[in-house]
């Protein structure tokens, strides 16, 4: 396993990492949770993320449960939780947010799901237009000094709200965002590769990134349709479903059909590629990768042996048939 620092900060995280996002109670049970946490931390993954609305927080209860049987040292590992959208399906106005009380509520609710005394890493899960910054900044500030919170970040933040977090934590004298959760794969690449840019040597940002995979289109299972075991034949997942089915939805379909061919020139599996492609990128922390079997698990790690065979010819080839490079941002418009 590699291990790559989370931005600027002295943590290290490994390259692939595990997430319960879709999975977890509605897929995956204890039993097989527990087989494939311990599959990834037995590969060296020393990250394991979560959050309250996953599941309506039984994603983390899962997770809680299968820390507690595989009784791992706590030194050894890091566990996130993701606070915004509340863990009950219709919250009341206090139960969700980035109010203080919602902040600092979600935050000793995770710990009490997931069997532990801290979170490592605590993100707000999107921005709340609703809360002054300072509040938001205040209250993880609080909490990492209490120990309840060891670094805190954000999810699917614009460049300009990061810095507005930034900027308050410098002037207030208090604790800026470590690390950002942003969408980032061969099809989703402008707001990392673009947006972002600056922030990685301005303020020394992390990143977690999330959907690698485009939701499975780069694993190229939709190229003769939507497979019965899809998540996007889960209820409450139509919103997936109908993107997969539109226009773009289908023209990623065709390019993950030639990407497929640069793979077997390569000798390797698809999801290895679209994989090692996210970590070439040197800002990217680390990759969360999702299973809903313990061999998605056993395959994702493979990734690792890809990563030197991206030449910068292979590279090269890849962009042929993305043809989708963000432009600096100097030179747009």
């Amino acid at each position: 396993m590699e291990y790559r620092r989370l931005g600027k900060s002295g943590i290290q995280v490994s390259a692939l990492s595990f997430g319960a996002w879709v999975t977890f109670g509605k897929q995956v049970d204890v039993e097989l949770a527990t087989d494939m946490m311990k599959s990834a931390y037995d590969a060296g993954v020393n990250f394991f993320d979560n959050a309250e609305i996953y599941g309506h927080g039984v994603a983390e209860e899962v997770m809680g449960e299968a820390l507690k049987k595989l009784g791992w040292r706590r030194d050894s590992y890091l566990v996130s939780s993701k606070v915004m959208f509340g863990s009950i399906r219709k919250p009341k106005p206090t139960q969700e947010g980035l109010s203080r009380k919602h902040i600092v509520e979600a935050c000793h609710q995770a710990m009490e799901r997931l069997g532990v005394d801290y979170l490592d890493l605590y993100f707000c899960h999107r921005p709340d237009p609703n809360v002054p910054m300072e509040e938001v900044v205040r209250s993880m500030t609080d909490l990492i000094q209490q120990g309840k919170v060891f670094y805190w970040g954000t999810s699917e933040w614009s460049a300009q709200q990061l810095m507005e977090a930034y900027g308050i934590a410098r002037q207030y004298n208090l604790i800026p965002p470590t690390m950002e959760q942003p969408q980032y794969n061969m099809f989703h690449r402008d707001r990392f590769e673009v947006e972002y840019a600056r922030l990685y040597d301005v303020i020394g940002l992390g990143t977690t990134i999330w959907s690698p995979l485009s939701s499975g289109v780069l694993t190229g299972k939709y190229r003769d349709g939507i497979p019965a075991d899809s998540r996007m034949n889960l209820p409450g997942y139509e919103w997936l479903k109908e993107l997969h089915e539109s226009e773009e939805g289908q023209s990623q379909v065709a390019r993950a059909v030639e990407l497929n061919k640069i793979a077997d020139e390569m000798g390797v599996k698809m999801v290895h590629l679209a994989l090692a492609w996210c970590l070439k990128n040197p800002n990217v922390s680390t990759v969360i990768t999702g299973a809903s079997k313990l061999e998605q698990v056993e395959e994702n790690i493979k990734a690792l042996d890809v990563l030197p065979q991206l030449t910068d010819d292979v590279m090269e080839k890849i962009e042929g048939v993305l043809d989708n490079k963000p432009e600096p941002l100097e030179f747009q418009l």
